[in-house]
């Protein structure tokens, strides 16, 4: 009986793995045939990877926008989001409770909810939509984030240390910036990761708040499917982003694996 239970479990782990990772490597493989269409193999080779830089398909002016807005909107969006956080965490049990649930409401909602409704808003400003109309609505939908992944790490901080750096002369502002952001500077970092991934990941939003001329990736890819204008070099730029995070999180895990080796060489040593 436990050898079956074992067996189920390794083909329900398998399949699940499958579920995941069957696209990706599906992009990978697609992205590396020199057929346009997917139902032929013509041989594998790099013409999608070059095909990027081709800026007649408009692909690579959608990545440069992507990139753009994406960088310009975790920084915003990290700043303002941490500030939020600290403030948050300042306030009494009750108020912190209310401002907790004005910031999930963002989380929470829709994005068609969300985009249709900075689009309203965007149209009575004087403000003509494209980048900075998509911008603002990138750092919109981020900053929940980022005060959900910084306030955590403020909760486990000890009650005292804020005072004891101003008792040891700092005034507010540099109890604030020599010792509270240090302390939570990988909660930031998690959450700038997270604004990041939103803004060059989103659609919805993108869709009702970008205009006419402005597209990031997710856009162009929409304005060409069905199209004969439609590049697979697509299919290589999000092969880069695969290969980009999987190199990412492989040098996050070496860097934890050090420390914690780190850590226990000194515990041996001490003990």
């Amino acid at each position: 009986m436990m050898k079956k239970n074992k067996w189920i479990l390794l083909v329900l782990t398998i399949f699940g793995y499958l579920i995941v990772y069957l696209p990706l490597i599906m992009i990978v493989y697609f992205s590396l045939n020199k057929s346009e269409r997917i139902h032929y193999d013509l041989g594998f080779g790099l013409v999608w990877y070059r095909e990027i830089f081709n800026e007649s398909n408009g692909l690579l002016q959608a990545i440069i926008n992507t990139l753009q807005v994406a960088l310009l909107s975790t920084i915003i969006a990290t700043i303002i989001g941490t500030i939020t956080a600290i403030g948050i965490h300042s306030l009494s049990r009750n108020n912190r409770i209310r401002m907790m649930i004005l910031n999930n409401v963002p989380v929470i909602n829709p994005d068609i909810v969300t985009g249709v409704s900075l689009w309203l808003v965007f149209g009575l400003l004087p403000i003509s939509f494209g980048m900075p109309t998509m911008l603002l609505a990138h750092v919109f939908f981020s900053i929940p984030f980022v005060v959900l992944s910084v306030l955590p790490k403020l909760k486990k901080l000890d009650v005292n240390l804020f005072d004891a750096a101003q008792d040891l002369g700092c005034s507010k502002m540099q109890a604030i910036y020599k010792v509270i952001l240090p302390s939570i500077t990988s909660s930031i970092i998690a959450g700038a990761l997270i604004a990041f991934t939103m803004s060059i990941d989103d659609f919805v939003i993108s869709y009702f708040t970008a205009g006419v001329e402005f597209q990031n990736v997710s856009l162009w890819i929409y304005s060409k499917i069905g199209r004969k204008t439609f590049s697979p070099a697509v299919y290589a730029y999000n092969s880069i982003i695969v290969f980009v995070t999987i190199f990412g999180l492989f040098l996050y895990n070496l860097r934890i694996v050090k420390k914690r080796r780190k850590l226990n060489e000194k515990n041996y040593i001490s003990s």
